[in-house]
């Protein structure tokens, strides 16, 4: 491997590393949002609101449903909008978060739903608002799985992100999608894979260590 190749491996890695954060940063400060107003406005929730629940779950469940490339394209007219630009890795973090912020918003949903309904109904009985529920009980109980599902979900993100060379996005995807696919060479594009393989290994051990950590049932 020339010197060329080490670079742009390590240009198009620093790429989807920046992709991979900035969208996976901006998606939980919406999806964690969602997800607790899933939580708060179900029948079973502390403050029930039964149409703003199906309202907001539609709209999740329909993004949900849409597969990322096609999504990727639909919004080209957004990213031009916001980012100026419909190439490079700031192009591919606008579609990036519109496709993970409600897959977020129901992981969190999720996690915030195993917290034990006795620990709700004790801050309940001791006075405790709304407000304190959620930021006192109800995300720090779930914060192991919270965390467990950050693992996941920054790993999709970062899979994700390898689709942006379809779109000029760059990253790893497209070193896989220019050389591997268009030029027939097979070895470039196998270390890119296997760059994205040690990349989600590391995100995976990081977040499950922390999972560990902040565990009480594991101490």
């Amino acid at each position: 491997m020339n010197a060329a190749s080490v670079s742009m491996y390590i240009s198009e890695t620093w790429a989807t590393i920046y992709m991979t954060l900035i969208s996976s940063a901006v998606s939980y400060l919406i999806g964690i949002p969602l997800g607790v107003i899933l939580v708060v406005t179900d029948k079973d929730g502390i403050h029930p609101c039964g149409w703003l629940h199906a309202i907001l779950g539609t709209i999740i469940n329909i993004f949900r449903s849409i597969p990322f490339l096609i999504l990727l394209v639909m919004v080209l007219p957004i990213t031009k909008f916001l980012v100026h630009t419909t190439l490079g890795p700031k192009a591919i973090i606008p579609p990036l978060i519109i496709a993970s912020a409600p897959y977020i918003g129901r992981m969190v949903e999720s996690s915030l739903k195993e917290v034990n309904a006795g620990v709700i109904e004790a801050a309940k009985s001791m006075g405790a608002s709304n407000w304190q529920i959620i930021c006192k009980v109800l995300l720090p109980e779930a914060k192991p799985s919270l965390l467990v599902g950050a693992a996941i979900c920054i790993t999709t993100i970062l899979s994700y992100s390898a689709m942006a060379g379809f779109v000029g996005g760059g990253g790893l995807g497209a070193i896989a999608l220019n050389y591997g696919y268009y030029r027939y060479q097979t070895d470039i594009m196998l270390i890119a894979v296997a760059v994205l393989v040690i990349l989600v290994q590391l995100i995976q051990e990081i977040w499950m260590w922390l999972a560990r950590t902040t565990d009480k049932r594991a101490r």
